[in-house]
């Protein structure tokens, strides 16, 4: 018998513990960059032993793609559950802010540091590409002046991950409804603007 006094704890199910060390490299990799963080630190901030780590990811940059890979996905599964909702000029940065909110430590990762890491710097400019070849596909209708579709898609991207990512930084997330508002104005008045 277990004295009151002692928690007991059930390991987690391998789902749940591969998230788990995802987050933590994600926070680790955040701090530190990719080469100034070891597997200890990763193993740290995920609250398991590097065994555990190393059960589940062969090596430091598996396991900085998966984080990347991952909200990258989310980001495209996201997109295309808010497209079909609501306002279609908020439906990006509703998209956007979900994900940012569900692991900011991996958002920042994948647009603010992957960028400057040479090994993994592709992976945010395929992402960004498909981003900007998706505002492409929605701006082309609105911009009489096709030489202007290529700068706009790209332009809308940059904007709408700097705004999540400094929205992040300074709001508990208790005013996002406002944010997506107003991010859906900014949008259509930048839309607007070219289209003149």
């Amino acid at each position: 018998m277990v004295p009151p006094s002692v928690t007991v704890t059930r390991p987690l199910p391998r789902v749940e513990r591969r998230a788990s060390i995802l987050r933590g490299a994600a926070t680790a990799f955040s701090e530190g960059g990719f080469a100034a963080t070891s597997m200890d630190s990763i193993a740290a901030c995920a609250g398991v032993s590097k065994l555990i780590v190393y059960r589940h990811f062969d090596s430091k940059e598996e396991l900085y793609r998966a984080v990347i890979e991952g909200v990258a996905g989310r980001l495209a599964e996201a997109f295309a559950d808010a497209t079909g909702r609501g306002d279609p000029s908020e439906a990006p940065a509703r998209a956007f802010l979900a994900v940012a909110r569900e692991d900011p430590q991996g958002f920042a990762l994948l647009w603010r540091h992957s960028a400057r890491e040479p090994q993994f710097a592709e992976y945010v400019e395929r992402f960004r590409t498909l981003a900007a070849a998706f505002a492409r596909s929605r701006l082309a209708p609105l911009l009489r002046d096709a030489s202007l579709h290529e700068w706009a898609a790209e332009t809308i991207v940059d904007v709408l991950v700097a705004s999540v990512l400094h929205w992040l930084d300074r709001d508990d997330g208790s005013r996002d409804r406002e944010f997506v508002v107003r991010a859906g104005r900014s949008l259509r008045a930048l839309v607007g603007a070219w289209a003149e």
